[in-house]
Order: C-alpha cells, then structure tokens, then sequence
C-alpha cells in the first residue's frame, strides 16, 4: 500500500514539474501528513513560548517549495529531502530573527538523535547546528546532506540512498562521520 502511494506522489511531482496544477492539488493531501509528523519533529524541540506553530512551519515551507519553480522532482524521497531543508532554513531563519533579539552567551547542549532535534533552548542550539553543518557542507557536502536527510527530513537511509543515489552502506558511513564530526564541532563551541 505504501509503494503505491509513494510511487503516486512520483508521478504526480512529476506532472507538478511539468507545470500541471491539478497534480499539486492531488499532491498536496497525499503529503500533507508526512510533512506535519516532519514539522512535529522540529517543533517538538523547540522551547514552549516558541511562537512558530507546526503548521505554519509546514505552509512555510511548501511555499517556498513551490516558489522554486520549475524544479524537476525525482520521486518522494527528493521532495521530502526539499521539504527538509527548507523547514530547517526557516527555523534557522526564525532563531536568527530571535537571536538578534537577545543578544549574548548562548552556547548549549545538543543532542543528535535520528530524526529528532532534542535541545533546551532551540533557538540557539539550532543556530549551532547550522553553523556546524555549513562548515562540514564546505568540507564534506554529501556528508552534509545525508545529516540534513536523516536528522532534519527523517528519511530512512534508503531513502536518503536514494536521494543522493549513493548506496545504503554508503550513507551508514557518511552519517557516523558526520555526527562524530559534528558533536566534536558543538562540543569545541561550548
């Protein structure tokens, strides 16, 4: 059942890609969930006065999805890889905005758990995050998306695979040198 509903969201990205609205339409009620278990995973880190709420975070990012325009989905995988970095730029985004509100030391724990961002203060510990992430996206930048896939998308290492067409033993690699690099990056910056 799953196979048939991911391969009818290929199809119907794929018929997006080629300027078809009524396939976004059809798309749209077939994604919305995944994308709102996606935005739960984000905001479920993120401190209790966090004035973003989950479906904002979801029309957020299917906005800037679709402002993209004229992009050429592969399949399932490839656009919740998309959805994944656009809600991480708009939280990094909104910490940003809340950053620059209150100036100071902010320097904090984080903890890197598939799937799930777990933080005390998330505004500043996903700015961190983010700040990691860059400088392994200049040194490594597969190694970077499959963090980015697995830890902000929640895709599967098949999926992720998939999505960067690299084999699932590959992925299991760059994801245990990425998060070894990456908490000694967030422990050096404490």
């Amino acid at each position: 059942m799953q196979e048939i509903a991911s391969r009818q969201i290929s199809h119907l990205l794929i018929d997006w890609s080629r300027g078809d609205e009524l396939a976004l339409e059809q798309l749209m009620p077939l994604v919305y969930e995944e994308l709102r278990q996606m935005a739960r995973g984000y905001m479920r880190g993120q401190s209790p006065g966090h004035t973003l709420q989950t479906t904002e975070l979801i029309h957020e990012a299917f906005l800037k999805i679709s402002k993209g325009g004229g992009r050429n989905w592969e399949n399932r995988a490839h656009f919740f890889g998309v959805a994944a970095r656009a809600m991480r730029q708009i939280l990094v985004d909104y910490a940003r905005s809340k950053s620059r509100q209150k100036r100071g030391g902010w320097q904090e724990r984080v903890t890197l758990a598939e799937g799930v961002v777990t933080t005390n203060n998330n505004s500043k510990e996903l700015l961190a995050l983010d700040d990691a992430l860059q400088k392994l996206e200049q040194i490594d930048e597969r190694r970077s998306r499959v963090v980015e896939l697995k830890f902000f998308g929640g895709l599967t290492v098949e999926e992720a695979a998939e999505v960067l067409k690299i084999s699932p033993e590959t992925v299991n690699r760059d994801w245990q040198f990425a998060r070894t690099w990456l908490l000694r990056e967030l422990a050096g910056a404490v």
